[in-house]
């Protein structure tokens, strides 16, 4: 029998045993950090087996509905570079030179709200999530995601002229 404890008990007792529930992305992701690494390489090593090129690393972040403390990330590989949403970090993994490039991070809808009202407030540790967010906004992010995926950029231009 496992004397482990639940997750619904470890985050009532968090729960129950703090003190400010309030934190910033910085501070979650150093706390996350180590087991986010671990399973980062894990689904690149998963990958590597399935895919013969190049392939993209995509994580998802969920909080969990009854249990709001609870955050879990998602990691999946796919061939081709996602769509920016929310709650999502990008990774490209590069065979040839096996290595793993960060291509973005997107936060929670109401963080991106919160961090493009705050510009002037924001700290320097968190500069790069608001220029992420400010490119997710104004479309960039999805113009290198059609980059990435060799596609086309839009076009208003009607052919044949």
């Amino acid at each position: 029998m496992n004397n482990r404890p639940t997750v619904g008990a470890l985050a009532v007792q968090a729960q129950q045993n703090a003190v400010d529930n309030n934190h910033s992305a910085h501070e979650q992701m150093l706390m996350q950090l180590s087991e986010y690494d671990r399973n980062l390489y894990e689904c690149v090593e998963r990958c590597k087996k399935d895919y013969s090129g190049d392939f993209f690393v995509v994580v998802l972040t969920k909080k969990e509905k009854l249990l709001q403390n609870v955050i879990r990330n998602f990691f999946y590989g796919r061939l081709s570079c996602p769509t920016p949403d929310y709650d999502q970090t990008v990774y490209r993994y590069v065979r040839e030179e096996d290595v793993i490039e960060f291509i973005w991070v997107i936060p929670s809808r109401q963080t991106c709200f919160w961090l493009k009202d705050n510009v002037l407030s924001i700290l320097p540790e968190e500069r790069e999530l608001l220029n992420f967010v400010l490119q997710f906004a104004d479309g960039t992010l999805y113009k290198l995601a059609k980059k990435l995926n060799k596609e086309q950029d839009d076009s208003i231009l009607i052919e044949g002229r």
